[in-house]
């Protein structure tokens, strides 16, 4: 499998952590240094990056053929 790929997948991985984190971060209402935005924010800028990573690899696959 290419590293694209594999990065990609890490990124949607760590995505859904960090969406996960700051979901139960907004529902026991403690205070963290980054809050939950911050943690949905980075989650939103890392699904962003996976899309883009996983366009980039269609897009050199699809001009290979």
């Amino acid at each position: 499998m290419e590293p694209r790929v594999m990065l990609a997948r890490l990124f949607m991985l760590v995505a859904l952590a960090t969406g996960v984190i700051g979901l139960v971060g907004g529902l026991t209402d403690e205070t963290w240094k980054l809050g939950p935005t911050g943690w949905f924010t980075g989650g939103t800028l890392l699904a962003v990056l996976s899309l883009v990573a996983l366009s980039d690899h269609y897009f050199a696959q699809k001009g290979d053929a």
